[in-house]
């Protein structure tokens, strides 16, 4: 039996190998940029989320296929500024952004893909996950007790269950990308002093006050655990179909311009094009516009 025709990855140096060799050790959280300086990348992320602009409007009139991100991050590691930065400008109709915090009871009642295979994009459509399915391989696997809410009808070893997830995601990033979604997945690896940094500053700044709660230094404190879960995660979902992209994060400007220039790219491989007209429509242009012209 043949495959289905996927979408092939951009390549990236911090483009996650598929063979589970990816190791967070390994992986900057800072590059350096010394031909550019920060106003330089500014000003490189603005053409290129000019760019991205004026690609969404070929993928929305092409029609065939969507477009995925979904963001993962330690707190403090510029999600939301992010996913503002890259995609300001593009036609807010073009365009949903979805952020999943603590599940509802209407979403523990389902299956865990549940609550985001309904937000997914439609096609000729952008859709952002800030945040996603991922946290339930991720705080649900650094918290288990979170599981009790869930009333699953298996008592499975943890284990297992988490192999068993992994495997649906497989399967659901596979069913979407051949279904017409494009799938990008950006983990934003920011540095253990960087965050401290950033908290800091949440607390020193009254206007960053609300930004800040007490669970994250909880959080903070389970760092290596966070990170055992991502590696294992992205290790075990990093595909060809469905990408993941482990993006330094300690330079916001660098980050930004990174991801912008992974989805650049993505979208230009696309092959999108605007609908050619009909014979027929092409014969009456001109009618059309004389009588246009008329009026």
């Amino acid at each position: 039996m043949s495959k289905p025709l996927l979408h092939h990855a951009v390549d990236s140096p911090y483009r996650a190998p598929y063979d589970g060799s990816f190791r967070i050790a390994k992986a900057p959280t800072l590059v350096s940029d010394k031909k550019r300086s920060k106003i330089e990348r500014e000003q490189n992320l603005t053409e290129l989320v000019a760019e991205i602009s004026q690609l969404q409007h070929v993928l929305h009139a092409d029609n065939r296929y969507s477009l995925l991100l979904i963001f993962q991050a330690m707190d403090a590691a510029g999600k939301d500024s992010t996913i503002r930065a890259v995609l300001t400008g593009v036609d807010p109709a073009g365009c949903t952004v979805h952020a999943f915090k603590r599940p509802s009871e209407e979403e523990l009642a389902h299956d865990f893909l549940w609550r985001t295979a309904w937000r997914l994009p439609s096609r000729g459509q952008i859709g952002v996950f800030n945040r996603s399915y991922y946290e339930e391989v991720l705080v649900t696997r650094v918290n288990p007790a979170l599981l009790a809410a869930q009333n699953l009808p298996y008592d499975l070893p943890l284990a297992k269950l988490w192999k068993q997830r992994y495997r649906s995601i497989r399967d659901h990033e596979q069913h979407l990308a051949a279904s017409g979604t494009v799938v990008l997945k950006f983990w934003l690896n920011v540095s253990h002093e960087e965050q401290r940094e950033r908290f800091l500053a949440r607390l020193e700044q009254p206007e960053k006050n609300w930004k800040f709660e007490s669970g994250d230094l909880g959080v903070r404190e389970h760092w290596d655990d966070y990170h055992r879960a991502y590696e294992d995660a992205i290790n075990a979902t990093s595909r060809e179909w469905a990408p993941w992209y482990a993006i330094p994060a300690d330079s916001k400007s660098t980050m930004r311009v990174i991801v912008a220039d992974i989805i650049v790219r993505t979208l230009r491989s696309l092959d999108l094009r605007y609908p050619a007209l009909s014979a027929e429509e092409q014969a009456q242009l001109g009618q059309w516009r004389k009588q246009l012209g008329a009026e």
